[in-house]
């Protein structure tokens, strides 16, 4: 068989209502650490205990400034776009609890993400989707670098895959604070995000 006669191998992407279907029948469960990123079902690393910790320590800081309107959720879906359902380690949304007791949130004023071992992951490729669903602001967390990478201001970049990023990226050192768009005179220390290394 000629190359140019051999079937082409394409990749099968989901939507996010075949995603729910799934999860609905129980062919998916939360026992499987899964994402829908991009119509592409991923298998995620389960957490360590810095992982954890510094998730516990986000949610401390945002709960003393988030806004009276919003709810803060830890690890839960978000339904950005009909190939995508992330759950953010943090997302920061607008509303109250039952607002969401049908259906899960479409948007976010604030995601945070903990990363260890898929920061290129998070940093691109979430960050991307990120930004094509007009979440204004998106926190990772890098462990091995002890900082907090900031992205602000999405935007279209265009190209073939109809790419999006943020135009504002900041980094942020462990004794530098960062004061969130929704909070912008709070001044939340770095050091109060992220866990200290053990020393050997």
């Amino acid at each position: 068989m000629r190359r140019e006669d051999m079937p082409t191998i394409q990749v099968r992407r989901w939507t996010r209502e075949e995603y729910d279907r799934m999860i609905e029948a129980g062919v998916l469960s939360p026992e499987d650490h899964i994402e829908l990123i991009d119509g592409e079902i991923l298998q995620v690393t389960p957490q360590g205990a810095r992982h954890a910790t510094a998730v516990c320590m986000v949610h401390k800081a945002l709960i003393q400034v988030a806004p009276r309107n919003s709810i803060i959720r830890i690890q839960m879906p978000l339904a950005i776009g009909p190939r995508s359902a992330p759950e953010p380690d943090i997302g920061v949304v607008r509303g109250g609890l039952m607002d969401y007791s049908e259906e899960h949130p479409a948007s976010a004023i604030l995601i945070v993400e903990v990363s260890e071992a898929a920061i290129a992951f998070d940093r691109d490729r979430k960050g991307s989707m990120y930004a094509r669903a007009g979440i204004p602001e998106y926190w990772l967390i890098n462990l091995p670098e002890q900082c907090l990478e900031v992205y602000r201001e999405p935007e279209e970049i265009g190209g073939a895959d109809n790419a999006w990023a943020y135009a504002k990226v900041e980094r942020l050192e462990e004794w530098q604070a960062v004061s969130p768009l929704f909070a912008p005179t709070a001044a939340i220390p770095i050091s109060d995000l992220i866990p200290r290394k053990a020393s050997i």
